[in-house]
């Protein structure tokens, strides 16, 4: 099993990012894959949705986030994702009110399940009960 898989919800796998480039950060992969959120009927579009809010959701709750940042693609990637970023006061003020691609991905701390797997643990226990 992938070390960052927090599990199934409805629509697709939650999963925490690696690189864990804000602490937190986690995405939504829809199961099945499909090419873009247009391309599902309404009914899989609104539990996407809903459990993309959902895992935003909990990752506030659970890191304290002052908000969360939620994005869909597929430009590079030409399968739905959803991107959920928790965002901090702590930032550092050049980069607290820019999008996350303005952090440096290649510097970023790798998952570490040591570090991170509390936080996926909690997570889990929120998402699938």
């Amino acid at each position: 099993m992938d070390p960052t898989c927090i599990g199934r919800l409805a629509s697709g796998w939650a999963v925490m990012g690696d690189p864990q480039v804000l602490e937190g950060y986690c995405l939504l992969l829809p199961d099945p894959v499909v090419p873009h959120l247009n391309a599902m009927a309404a009914d899989a579009q609104a539990a996407f949705l809903t459990d993309m809010a959902r895992l935003g959701q909990a990752v506030q709750e659970l890191t304290g986030a002052a908000r969360i940042n939620y994005a869909l693609f597929g430009n590079l990637e030409p399968a739905l994702h959803a991107h959920v970023f928790p965002r901090f006061e702590t930032e550092p003020a050049a980069l607290r009110t820019a999008h996350p691609w303005a952090y440096d991905w290649a510097r970023a701390r790798a998952f570490d399940a040591a570090r991170d797997g509390p936080l996926l643990v909690e997570l889990r226990r929120l998402l699938l009960r």
